[in-house]
């Protein structure tokens, strides 16, 4: 097994490559409309309740595909199909899960074009965005393949005690659910499910109403892989019969949730909620976003500061929980980076993904309405720099113009309350004490950036930006699978990590096992909990 590596983006600047991806977009398109089923214990079966759409949000009139509205039955029913799988799956030595893992990764390199097209078509990305989606999907293939392994040599113990043998080994927790977001709709939802899996558990995954194609996409991959019926279940449906049905059900033993800081707060009130007919306490993982800040010191390099916050205040057009929604400038740069970064922000082209421009549309008619509401409340409460209206184009999509304001008061709503859109706010420290004030002072601590040349004011960043994830001088956007773990803190979530040595931990527990030898042996047999 060759040594974990962190799959190449590719570069749609090479004709060849560019030429490949827009093929692939005509032949995806080809494709637009089909139905497609639900995957409940191997068996594609339809929903009870009328379908829905998947609509292009770069072009309102185009369908993507029409899928299942699960019912409450169905939702359990998948639950009881991936209880019924974790019988067996548990016991399958980690080898063998890890195997169905570089399989489903193969499987995706070949496919790779194909998977950028369906998620440029649904999700709104261009090219270099939905291509880097893909490859994170492949990273959190392998990298949990490989955890999967690591986990499986069981806990460091002292191995002698007074005659006892003892080991320490990680077994899986049981059947869970993994409901993941849109914004990264091929990565995440690979991600959320690939690792419990690898873990030994079984999984019922509930994507995002508005991408359901690219978790259909994922349960496509698992089963050209081979994965076993049961393991890996695909609901959709109503985020209420189905999501609520699913994280309060007593059967549901760990729930993996990425999305809006509401919904996690709901899903973590309900797991917790006593029941006669608990059997177990549930574990309940959550990435919910942030209000994330970029620190610019009064002797950054400017050139480099306002190229990097543009591409992490509106590449996918904001909508990411690690964008950067807040510029905290030091005084004596504010006005030159400011007019640096608008000169940079002004030139991004709105306009349909499928054409891979920078800025595509964002995710629906919801998101445009709260965008656009906190436009004007931006209004009222900063300078408006840039943008602040919907963007014209040749066809009907969700489109809204990259917005700048400045002067922005640091309690200011806009520089609190995540927008999730191509929204930032520049707000004016007066010194460093100042600018990690108002960097700290919100209720979120996912990621940040800190430009500077000062070594000095360097280390204290290092120590004194409370966030989960903080990258010096570059984009506070863009974590690698193994390389830069991702999960933040306060109401950022719960901290697992994704992509992390710590995630696999998440989904397994720890069984100490104390063995005294008989008839005068001094040794234990081996034994193995997948054997």
């Amino acid at each position: 097994m060759k040594p974990y590596s962190i799959e190449s983006y590719l570069d749609f600047t090479d004709p060849t490559f560019d030429h490949a991806q827009k093929a692939a977009l005509d032949q995806v398109r080809s494709q637009f409309g089909k139905s497609y089923p639900l995957l409940i214990g191997g068996q594609r079966v339809d929903g009870d309740h009328p379908t829905f759409t998947s609509i292009n949000p770069s072009n309102t009139n185009e369908t993507i595909g029409e899928f299942q509205s699960a019912s409450k039955e169905q939702a359990l029913q998948a639950l009881q199909s991936a209880w019924d799988a974790f019988k067996t799956w548990q016991y399958v030595p980690a080898a063998k899960r890890a195997e169905y893992l570089f399989k489903a990764a193969e499987i995706a390199r070949r496919r790779r074009l194909e998977i950028n097209a369906w998620m440029i078509s649904e999700a709104g990305k261009n090219f270099a965005e939905a291509d880097a989606d893909t490859a994170e999907g492949i990273d959190f293939l392998e990298y949990y393949a490989r955890e999967a392994l690591r986990y499986d040599e069981g806990m460091p113990v002292v191995k002698n005690t007074d005659g006892d043998q003892n080991r320490t080994i990680y077994i899986p927790l049981g059947a869970g659910v993994s409901i993941s977001p849109w914004n990264f709709p091929f990565a995440i939802c690979l991600g959320m499910a690939a690792a419990p899996i690898a873990a030994g558990n079984t999984i019922v995954a509930k994507p995002a109403p508005d991408t359901p194609m690219m978790g259909w996409i994922v349960s496509e991959l698992f089963e050209e892989a081979g994965l076993p019926p049961g393991v890996f279940n695909f609901v959709t449906g109503d985020n209420i019969e189905v999501g609520e049905t699913l994280t309060s059900s007593n059967d549901t033993r760990f729930i993996n949730f990425t999305g809006s800081l509401a919904v996690g707060q709901h899903i973590t009130e309900v797991a917790a909620k006593k029941s006669d007919d608990n059997r177990f306490v549930k574990r309940v993982f959550t990435e919910l976003g942030g209000k994330n800040a970029v620190i610019v010191d009064e002797d950054a390099d400017l050139d480099t500061s306002a190229a990097e916050i543009v591409k992490a205040a509106f590449g996918f057009q904001g909508q990411k929980c690690s964008a950067a929604s807040r510029v905290i400038a030091h005084d004596k740069i504010y006005d030159a980076l400011l007019e640096k970064t608008v000169a940079i922000a002004k030139s991004l082209q709105v306009g349909d993904a499928r054409t891979n421009a920078p800025s595509g549309p964002v995710v629906n008619h919801k998101a445009v309405d709260k965008i656009m509401s906190y436009i004007e409340i931006g209004k009222k409460e900063g300078r408006l720099m840039l943008g602040g209206k919907k963007a014209e184009t040749p066809h009907p999509g969700f489109y809204i113009q990259p917005t700048i304001f400045a002067d922005v008061d640091q309690n200011a709503r806009i520089a609190q309350e995540e927008i999730f859109g191509p929204v930032t706010a520049f707000i004016r420290a007066k010194d460093l004490n100042h600018a990690f004030e108002i960097a700290n002072g919100t209720r979120f601590g996912l990621t940040g950036g800190f430009f500077s040349e000062n070594k000095a004011h360097i280390d204290r960043a290092l120590r004194e930006f409370h966030v989960g994830n903080l990258y010096i001088n570059r984009k506070n956007t863009g974590a690698l699978v193994g390389a830069q773990p991702f999960g933040g803190f306060n109401l950022s979530g719960t901290d697992s990590k994704a992509g992390g040595r710590d995630y696999l931990l998440c989904f397994l527990q720890a069984k100490s096992l104390t063995e005294r030898p008989i008839n005068g042996s001094t040794q234990v047999q081996e034994f193995s909990y997948t054997k």
